[in-house]
């Protein structure tokens, strides 16, 4: 007998060579029916694997996050089938579930594939999973894996497997497929009720852009076609508020391919919103304490191989910077936090000086490649509302909370109300991605879980997610469309300070080491805008948006009045502007509600005489004839309801 632990702490003993599906099945028969994919002792494993001895076992449903990545892995097999068997000869890569859904990258080599053959692909998987064919692991030897994949000419495989260790190669089979795999599939083909060729792209092997490119086919699955009619809705609704296509339409921001990809250019819009949003984090930061700074976008090579982000973001950096002074180079910053260690270390602190809280708005660069580009939220140059705070050990507990709380505070005032807190930490099983002491990393990870309790935040814990320099604390947010993102992180760092020899003096009168906060509620800039702008539709908070109200003039007889009205709200802090084109009152609604203007204020004869203003919502709502003081208390009173004083 074997004795499984499951997640509620119960135990129960099974006959060796049990499998997850006995378990399912001895909690109950709905269980079972629901069960797609499981976990054994922190190792992904089919609902079918034989367990031999005791330990801990997660069953997933589709309902899991797990589950779904089993689900969606399980597909690209189908995919596959379904493209070897219309477009012969093509030679398979690899094909791995993703946040949405599941890519499979292939070399067609003299095939083309383009939109108008999905809907045969996806009859041709459609017909495999009809089928119910059970998928099944098997080891397989070194040898006889190379040489599978050498009579099929398929140079890809062969590559994995060669770096592969002989003993740890498995094939999945299902039908007449098989294909290189570890694992993590539901039971069987029939349970994909469901299956949607999303999209094409190409992608270099391997991510290198000097090896092959292929082709990258994008799908999506789900147990039930209703699921999937929904979720292609929900695609239509997202393109409408793709941040690209917005950005360009409020005339927000822009892209040059004489600047470079990847590198944005803010408008007059989009600078002010820009600036919008730092002056109100700098407002709060001020309140908590922090003190600006501000730091070059270059630094030498060694302040970064001091910090160890040579060595981890080095291939992801721009090229270094060489001078006329020979041996001597430069790099773009990656990132800002070794330029903030240089700023405290330029002066002695006791710890009567600590903490020391530094921020800034600090432009950094990454090389990312060029196909992974993606709008803003995925650029080479972006500005991270950055701030390092420099405390003792004792005071980390209440600086860490009190971070929350601005983190929170932020969020909150800008409508992502939805989130779910994420505790980063190291994954034990790949030590060499880390740097530092084992007993830092424990009280760093410690700290950060006894503040989110502390806090009452709902956070889930996640392996192998932390900085290479310590263990993070991120937000989850859940956006209008349910999407889920990671905006704002805080982590805590015990390495960086000993890289640089950071010290204050003790009570004791003796140096110690400072612990660094790192933290960063927006992220960056670039990519909270971008997510910002789909959350809302482009329908800002009022407080944020750039053009609060639009006057209309009935005729070029108004524009005295609505000049006199301009003034008044200019003189509330409220910001508008005025429409006098000599074009019909109901053309210039119909351009305001497309800009997305919160208030259209229409002034004619009557509105003039009677020293008011006829109020018209963005989306239509008449809010009739009043006061401009009216109007004004009534932005006011919004405001205030949306961004509380912190």
């Amino acid at each position: 007998m074997i004795k499984i632990t499951l997640p509620d702490g119960g135990i129960k003993e099974y006959t060796e060579g049990s499998t997850p599906m006995d378990v399912a099945k001895s909690i109950s028969e709905g269980l079972a029916r629901n069960v797609i994919s499981a976990k054994f002792n922190e190792t992904t494993v089919e609902t079918t694997t034989p367990l031999h001895e005791d330990g801990s076992l997660v069953l997933y449903t589709w309902n899991n996050k797990e589950g779904k990545k089993a689900f969606w892995h399980s597909t690209s097999h189908i995919v596959a089938q379904a493209l070897e068997n219309l477009y012969p000869g093509i030679k398979l890569t690899i094909g791995p579930a993703i946040d949405n859904g599941f890519y499979y990258d292939v070399d067609f080599g003299e095939h083309t594939i383009s939109e108008k053959d999905f809907p045969m692909i996806e009859k041709r998987a459609m017909e495999i999973a009809r089928g119910k064919h059970d998928y099944k692991m098997r080891p397989v030897s070194k040898a006889d894996a190379l040489a599978f994949y050498k009579s099929q000419h398929n140079e890809y495989k062969v590559e994995l497997i060669e770096n592969l260790e002989d003993g740890t190669i498995t094939f999945c089979d299902h039908d007449t497929f098989t294909d290189l795999c570890r694992g993590g599939h539901i039971p069987n083909t029939g349970i994909v009720k469901a299956i949607k060729i999303l999209s094409v792209a190409g992608a270099y092997w391997r991510g290198d852009e000097n090896k092959p490119q292929l082709t990258r086919v994008y799908g999506i699955s789900f147990p039930k076609q209703k699921e999937l009619t929904e979720y292609l809705e929900l695609l239509e609704e997202a393109k409408k508020r793709d941040h690209r296509k917005l950005g360009r339409e409020l005339e927000l921001f822009m892209f040059s391919k004489k600047v470079g990809q990847g590198l944005p250019l803010w408008l007059p819009k989009g600078a002010a919103l820009r600036e919008r949003l730092e002056d109100f984090l700098k407002k709060a930061q001020k309140k908590a304490g922090y003190e600006m700074v501000a730091t070059p976008h270059i630094g030498q090579k060694e302040l970064y191989v001091t910090s160890g982000h040579y060595a981890k973001y080095g291939e992801d950096s721009f090229q270094p910077i060489r001078t006329p002074k020979e041996d001597e180079e430069f790099l773009l910053k990656p990132m800002n936090c070794p330029h903030h260690c240089e700023i405290y270390n330029s002066r002695p602190f006791s710890y009567r000086d600590l903490p020391k809280r530094y921020a800034e708005f600090g432009t950094v660069y990454r090389y990312e490649q060029s196909g992974e580009l993606h709008g803003l939220t995925r650029v080479r140059g972006f500005t991270q509302d950055d701030a390092h705070i420099f405390c003792t050990n004792d005071q980390l507990d209440q600086e860490f909370k009190n971070v929350i709380d601005l983190s929170l505070y932020v969020l909150g005032s800008l409508g992502f109300d939805d989130f779910t807190a994420q505790v980063s930490i190291r994954d034990l099983d790949t030590p060499e991605k880390y740097i530092g002491s084992i007993e830092n990393w424990e009280k760093a990870e410690k700290a950060i879980i006894n503040a989110a309790e502390a806090k009452g935040l709902d956070f889930v814990i996640e392996k192998g997610e932390a900085a290479f320099y310590g263990p993070k604390l991120d937000f989850m947010i859940k956006d209008a469309l349910g999407r889920s993102w990671q905006l704002g992180t805080i982590q805590v760092d015990y390495n960086l300070p000993e890289r640089f020899d950071l010290t204050y003096k003790g009570s004791d009168n003796e140096e110690h080491r400072p612990v660094m906060i790192h933290r960063a509620p927006f992220g960056s800039m670039e990519r909270f805008i971008a997510l910002l702008l789909e959350h809302t539709g482009g329908n800002f908070p009022l407080w944020l948006i750039p053009e609060q109200a639009i006057v209309l003039p009935v005729s070029e007889k108004h524009e005295k009045y609505a000049e006199k009205v301009l003034n008044s709200l200019e003189n509330n802090e409220i910001r508008a502007l005025i429409d006098n084109r000599n074009e019909t009152v109901g053309k210039k609604i119909r351009e305001a509600e497309m800009n997305k203007i919160p208030f259209m204020l229409i002034v004619g004869d009557s509105e003039e005489k009677d020293k008011t203003i006829s109020v018209r919502r963005h989306g239509g709502d008449d809010l009739g004839t009043i006061q401009i003081s009216d109007f004004t208390h009534l932005v006011t009173k919004e405001i205030n309801s949306t961004l509380k004083s912190f």
